[in-house]
């Protein structure tokens, strides 16, 4: 199955199990982060990918086409002390894209995502079309971009989580931009499995027999808003070994229009995908 994401259009999102490329061992703490922006009229995908390992914290910038075709993509080390700020220049539809970065005060927690004191910002023909982090007033005056009016949308976000029982992270799922402590719990060690989803505390989600229903989805409600919830746990009840990772799928409805088909390999389609807005995918590992 080809990796996270595949294709972002007309025709759907495929999410796919990245057991096949990595082990529990070897899936390093990473989240990308992806932004569907327009550059030059065409929509276009800039995917970040926050990684941390035994050297230390990097970040991957990457500008692709709406079908997954890369365009350009380099990669950030902040560790070493020449790339902890600078900038570089790509080309791509005969336009300018130009990403600046300050990292040089940049705080990091247990994960790999910096939580401040820097930016990450992608100029696209002097208009500022991407742009992270809190140090937004030295961004604009280090590039001397203007705001854009078709600034990037934050679409979807994939991480990889780890532990014996419980999975947790935090999310934002709604538009309202409150941050929410995402939980999910499952004893697959008793003879009766239960696949429990809990947001901020509170249980939204029970799924019972789950040896009958390893893969499925549901809808819950976050703040007044629906947000569909698919899950795969075929490799921790059947898998060899059996600690491998299970799949889920947390995303945002803008529409109460739905057409979902959840085939055997986390394929999803919809043929109105834009009634979606944000993605979150989670890769569990079970930690034995």
């Amino acid at each position: 199955m080809k990796d996270f994401p595949s294709c972002f259009g007309e025709n759907g999102v495929q999410v796919a199990d990245s057991s096949s490329s990595n082990s529990g061992k070897n899936a390093q703490n990473l989240v990308t982060c992806i932004y569907q922006c327009r550059i030059r009229g065409r929509n276009c995908l800039i995917t970040v990918t926050w990684t941390k390992n035994l050297m230390g914290q990097s970040v991957t910038v990457g500008v692709d086409d709406s079908c997954n075709q890369s365009l350009c993509k380099f990669e950030i080390k902040p560790w070493l002390f020449t790339k902890r700020k600078g900038s570089k220049s790509l080309e791509a539809y005969s336009c300018n894209i130009d990403v600046f970065w300050d990292l040089s005060s940049a705080k990091f927690g247990s994960g790999p995502e910096a939580l401040g004191g820097f930016y990450v910002g992608v100029v696209v023909d002097k208009e500022m079309v991407l742009l992270l982090g809190d140090m937004k007033k030295e961004a604009f005056k280090k590039t001397n971009a203007s705001p854009s009016s078709l600034g990037a949308v934050f679409i979807a976000k994939k991480e990889h989580v780890f532990g014996k029982r419980v999975f947790a992270t935090k999310a934002q799922l709604c538009a309202d931009g409150k941050i929410h402590d995402l939980l999910i719990e499952c004893d697959t060690s008793v003879t009766d499995p239960c696949l429990v989803v809990r947001v901020d505390g509170k249980t939204l989600l029970q799924v019972k027999r789950l040896k009958w229903k390893f893969r499925g989805n549901d809808t819950i409600i976050v703040n007044r808003m629906a947000v569909e919830v698919l899950w795969d746990v075929h490799s921790w009840l059947f898998g060899l070994p059996p600690a491998g990772n299970a799949v889920f799928m947390f995303r945002t409805c803008q529409s109460t229009e739905k057409s979902l088909s959840f085939s055997e390999d986390m394929t999803t389609t919809n043929s109105k995908s834009q009634s979606f807005g944000f993605s979150l995918i989670l890769y569990a590992w079970k930690n034995e």
